[in-house]
């Protein structure tokens, strides 16, 4: 499909080791720690904590592990110095990469990234070097395929600048700001939503081979497997 690829979708759909999971788990708490930091450790008041605890739920995180995650935001309980950072990179071929990561320790995740990059055949970017190429935006997927020109309508009365489909599921856009009151409309006219997100989406796009796929597919996974990693953007079409 024409637009933004983004790993964590291919990711979750995957069958989910025991060991996997907790490393998930770890990825989540943090997402959600930094999320309640930000702004307060209510939902209802913050939509970045109501996505990352959305996402933790869907992935079956016990709410045990939600509560401390949200204590340790608001100071309750210890957290250390955990830091949000956003890296610009090339992938193989040279391929625009944005990598988010959450670490308590900037210089070992920093090398351990740099290490997977140069084992791959990529680079860390200089600042604003690849962040222009990629767009903040508000994505939800839908895999409830019902839906008419009348939902359409309405969803975009709502603030969706952009559906896309591949067949198989429903991706709507939104400006960040908006990606809340498209959500309600969605569920207000009846449609399901499988995930909802703020995404880097590409500006453009670039086809890559099938040789280039596996060598991506690898190195995405080496990403991934990071403890810091939270997501990853690519401007590439598997």
């Amino acid at each position: 499909m024409s637009g933004h690829s983004k790993w964590a979708q291919i990711k979750y759909k995957k069958a989910i080791t025991d060991a996997k999971k907790s490393k998930i788990f770890s990825k989540l708490a943090a997402l959600i720690t930094i999320a309640t930091r930000e702004k307060s450790g209510d939902p209802n008041m913050n939509p970045k904590l109501r996505l990352a605890v959305e996402k933790a739920r869907a992935m079956n995180m016990p709410m045990g592990n939600i509560e401390r995650a949200i204590k340790r935001g608001t100071g309750e309980i210890e957290a250390g110095n955990l830091e949000e950072l956003l890296l610009e990179a090339y992938g193989p071929g040279g391929k625009a990469i944005l990598i988010s990561a959450i670490t308590d320790n900037k210089n070992r995740t920093l090398a351990e990234i740099k290490h997977i990059l140069n084992e791959y055949g990529g680079k860390l970017a200089s600042s604003g070097s690849v962040r222009w190429m990629f767009e903040e935006k508000g994505k939800i997927i839908l895999e409830n395929k019902k839906l008419n020109e009348d939902m359409e309508l309405k969803i975009i009365e709502a603030g969706a600048e952009d559906i896309k489909t591949d067949g198989e599921t429903i991706m709507i856009f939104t400006q960040p700001e908006c990606l809340e009151l498209v959500k309600q409309k969605i569920i207000e006219v009846g449609l399901e939503i499988s995930d909802a997100s703020l995404d880097f989406v590409p500006k453009t796009t670039e086809k890559i081979s099938e040789d280039e796929k596996e060598n991506y597919e690898k190195f995405f996974e080496a990403l991934d497997d990071q403890q810091d990693v939270e997501e990853i953007y690519s401007n590439i079409e598997f």
